[in-house]
């Protein structure tokens, strides 16, 4: 008997190889299949005549199959598979190629239904490859709206539609557990009915209604998780960080710029809430370039003198390696301990002394524990369990949007004290507005960095065609004469056809053997080993590097304030606060910033779409158009983030955003015990 909790291998028709080949779509058990949803439906549900159809048609046609055979093709010796099917209004041939187990399948005189496209001409027109399906009351491949699911190699169509038919059977088990109150106000369709319905629709209505229930399922589960999160949040404690006013001034009267008015407010919010016993839990979101990290340091800083340790975790090697320097520089008037672990590095220095000294990370990891280190700097080392803190009162990280829910969890619980939790602050240097932040991040407060220093300048950004290419190069190789670096970004790794875009190796290899024989050229992308991007990027920021040539892995965490020259190639690819973001590593110093963004396109709507970024300069504007045009996924990066699974859903369903949000709080309000049961079952913001 079947059960949601049934194995794979033990559903109708699958074996051990077929069963691997479904895990690796992550389809483990009768759960998984009814939750892995089609990602489109080819419309086969218009039921046409013979008579009537016409070449390009998309439809279905039902009659009787006549002459029926295999025949091998004479060049290829390729089975091909041939018949008549016949209606009272005529007949029409259908072809299939490779597949000679079809005419095992079907035999002469079977009454069928045959869908797909109508190929050739006006005058000799057939159906290439249909689907295929004996009449029956209930269709499955043809003759309605089909599932087409994302599948792998020896996995067809047919057998995910014949599993998710046998799991369809149990789907009742599922519970529903939304109260009902919520499903009538927003008039929702039941949790069973939906999961019917997104697998085989009966219409298109009904696939809507279907869409819209799932989404608001995956919607709501957001909301809720963020008020869970906060709530925990709320009911912890943390031990108060007062304000060194005295140390403070003398920390920032010590910087070689003077901070913006948005530096200060933010550092002051910070500053206010590590006082208190609850524990911050704040996003500092700025612009490229706003100083994110002068801010962290001031409450690092206070953290230090009040006698407690921080954390600072960063996405890639590379960066947390720039921190240690950067932190160096800014914590240099106090006398402070930081150190770097890494799974490659383990080094510490003293604020006041030159140099960083390396110990062995057995030596580094007793420094920890001991209370000796009040600033720890590392990547994803720092969450292992044999790293221990004394008295952890701060945890900062970088580029939080890198970082799962599960992977902040665990730094928080590294305190050293059972009883209290730190304080976090998360940082990001992709702006978003303001009213999807809330969203995004609704268990989180917000500080926002507007403003950049004064004295940078604006980067000058260009719109390019092709034929200006080689002016390009000859102001790359200006610029490098005066000791200055480059990027050229490319939307691909490998060269695409189908695509006809510019791919990083191509671009590499060109340069490296034709354009520039004489210069260092790098290349990276993100099929490289993480050791090998490290690298990279380290013999980049060291200025051994002229150029690099990179995929869209520089669009966050990299700094190199030598490099002031950056190439797009087919620009209209990315989104504008994509591209924004790129722009922003060529805007890291006081060296004057080019970007040029090349592009093919002659369409009206992605010049347009480019020539805003020529003429802006605002990460929160752009992002603000980016929403309009491209929709969230896009502007928040969701494809790689890994941090919420939405299989239907986007943030860009704004108004089912605004109803899961209403419904959400409603929940939270009015039913404890679906709040209790949410917490106790579910993980958090599953990775």
């Amino acid at each position: 008997m079947l059960t949601l909790e049934t194995s794979i291998e033990n559903l109708t028709k699958v074996g051990k190889t077929v069963a691997s080949r479904l895990q690796n779509l992550g389809i483990f058990n009768v759960l998984d299949l009814l939750n892995y949803y089609p990602f489109r439906y080819d419309d086969f549900s218009t039921l046409k005549k013979i008579k009537d159809l016409q070449p390009g048609d998309i439809a279905t046609v039902k009659g009787k199959i006549e002459l029926l055979a295999n025949k091998r093709s004479f060049k290829k010796k390729m089975f091909i598979t041939e018949c008549f099917l016949s209606d009272e209004t005529g007949s029409i041939k259908a072809t299939w190629f490779a597949q000679p187990f079809i005419a095992k399948v079907l035999k002469n005189g079977d009454e069928v239904y045959f869908s797909g496209k109508v190929d050739g001409d006006l005058f000799n027109h057939y159906l290439k490859n249909p689907s295929y399906e004996k009449v029956s009351d209930q269709t499955t491949h043809t003759a309605r709206l089909v599932p087409i699911y994302a599948a792998t190699e020896g996995i067809s169509q047919k057998q995910l539609r014949f599993l998710i038919k046998q799991a369809l059977s149990v789907v009742d088990l599922i519970e529903d557990d939304l109260p009902e109150q919520i499903k009538t106000f927003w008039q929702l369709i039941d949790l069973t009915r939906a999961l019917k319905q997104i697998h085989f629709p009966e219409n298109k209505a009904e696939l809507e209604q279907a869409r819209t229930r799932l989404k608001f399922n995956e919607l709501l589960g957001w909301h809720l998780q963020n008020i869970l999160l906060k709530k925990d949040v709320q009911e912890s404690l943390a031990a108060p960080i007062q304000f060194n006013e005295e140390q403070t001034k003398k920390l920032v009267n010590n910087l070689s710029f003077q901070l913006t008015d948005a530096q200060r407010k933010s550092a002051w919010q910070i500053l206010i809430d590590m006082a208190k016993t609850k524990p911050m839990n704040r996003l500092l979101e700025g612009d490229v370039g706003a100083g994110k990290t002068v801010v962290a340091a001031l409450a690092i800083a206070n953290a230090g003198l009040n006698g407690f340790q921080s954390a600072l975790l960063a996405p890639t090697e590379i960066l947390a390696f720039q921190h240690f320097l950067a932190f160096k520089e800014i914590l240099g008037p106090l006398n402070l301990n930081v150190a770097l672990l890494t799974r490659s590095k383990g080094q510490v220095f003293n604020t006041a002394d030159n140099a960083p000294t390396t110990l062995s990370k057995a030596k580094l990891l007793k420094t920890i524990a001991n209370g000796e280190i009040q600033l720890v700097i590392g990547t994803q080392a720092l969450l292992e369990d044999k790293v221990i803190f004394n008295k952890l009162g701060l945890a900062v990280i970088d580029e939080q949007h890198r970082f799962g829910v599960e992977q902040r969890q665990k730094l928080r619980e590294k305190s050293g004290d059972p009883a209290t939790t730190p304080h976090f602050l998360s940082m990001t240097a992709t702006p978003i507005p303001r009213t999807l932040a809330l969203t995004w991040y609704g268990d989180l407060d917000i500080s926002v960095l507007d403003e950049l220093p004064p004295d940078r300048k604006k980067p000058i950004t260009q719109l390019f065609s092709p034929n200006k290419r080689n002016q390009a190069y000859e102001f790359i190789l200006e610029k490098i004469k005066e000791g200055r670096q480059a990027f050229i970004i490319c939307p691909l790794i490998e060269e695409s056809d189908k695509l006809g875009v510019k791919s990083a190796t191509e671009e590499y290899q060109k340069l490296k053997e034709e354009i520039f024989p004489q210069l260092n050229i790098g290349l990276l992308h993100g099929k490289l080993k993480p050791k090998e991007k490290d690298r990279i990027m380290a013999e980049f920021a060291g200025g051994q590097t002229d150029i690099l040539v990179a995929t869209s892995v520089v669009e966050v965490g990299v700094n190199v304030p030598n490099a002031s020259v950056m190439i797009i190639e087919s620009a209209e690819r990315f989104g504008l606060a994509q591209l924004h973001q790129f722009r922003g590593r060529v805007n890291r110093s006081r060296h004057q910033a080019y970007c040029l963004l090349f592009t093919a396109s002659q369409a009206e709507k992605s010049l347009n779409r480019l020539n805003t970024l020529v003429n802006c300069y605002d990460g929160f504007k752009l992002a603000e158009e980016d929403l309009k045009q491209r929709g969230a996924g896009n502007l928040l990066g969701l494809q790689q983030s890994g941090v919420w699974n939405f299989k239907l859903a986007s943030f860009a369903d704004t108004n089912l955003l605004e109803q899961t949000k209403k419904a959400a709080d409603l929940i939270a309000s009015d039913y404890p015990e679906f709040m209790q049961r949410l917490k106790d079952t579910t993980v958090i913001h599953p990775e």
